[in-house]
């Protein structure tokens, strides 16, 4: 179905006092500006973490543009940016994550010296890797509002404290400077998954 259709139909709903906005999930900056040409889009949730940055290509700024929110899930890459996920880490047998390309072994080795990047600022700070990762994401803007999943309280309050976690200019670049030279391994997800992604 094309997203004018979509749009107009779930603008009705709005008319109608049945929903009260409209957001977005996994668009291209291109459906975001047809679907906003219809109706005001509230917000557009997308992948968005550390090492989850294409956003930032055209997504975000089209966002900021439009005067649309942006609502990052899997701010914490899945685990992988609490530092909890090894290359030897075992899956259980109902965990996604045992499909997804970035989680093979090779990748997660791959990948870690990111996640070794973040792990020595939490231990500098006293805090956890999850905190510098989400006050990493919420130093990139007032719009953003990531959606970390939560499985426990403490996690939960491990997730809120972030939000009282200050990164200073010196942090924000040693961080950007690893980012620049950081090309994550592994897709986000399956070649079936990934035709989801910004459609």
């Amino acid at each position: 179905m094309a997203i004018e259709t979509t749009i107009e139909t779930l603008s009705l709903l709005v008319k109608e006092g049945k929903i009260a906005n409209i957001g977005l999930s996994e668009v291209s900056a291109s459906t975001l500006r047809k679907a906003h040409a219809i109706h005001p889009i509230c917000a557009v949730q997308t992948e968005y973490s550390l090492w989850t940055r294409d956003v930032e290509r055209e997504i975000l700024p089209t966002c900021r543009e439009l005067g649309v929110g942006f609502v990052p899930y899997s701010p914490l890459g899945r685990g992988f940016l609490t530092g909890n996920i090894l290359p030897n880490s075992g899956y259980t047998q109902d965990d996604a994550r045992q499909l997804l390309p970035r989680f093979t072994p090779d990748n997660l080795q791959a990948n870690s010296p990111l996640i070794d990047v973040v792990t020595n600022m939490a231990i500098r700070k006293s805090c956890s890797a999850a905190q510098i990762s989400l006050a990493w994401l919420l130093a990139q803007g007032p719009d953003i509002v990531p959606i970390p999943g939560t499985k426990n309280i403490k996690h939960l309050l491990d997730n809120l404290e972030a939000a009282d976690i200050t990164l200073t200019a010196e942090d924000l670049a040693q961080i950007a400077l690893v980012l620049e030279a950081f090309q994550p391994v592994g897709e986000r997800y399956t070649t079936e998954g990934m035709k989801g992604v910004n459609a």
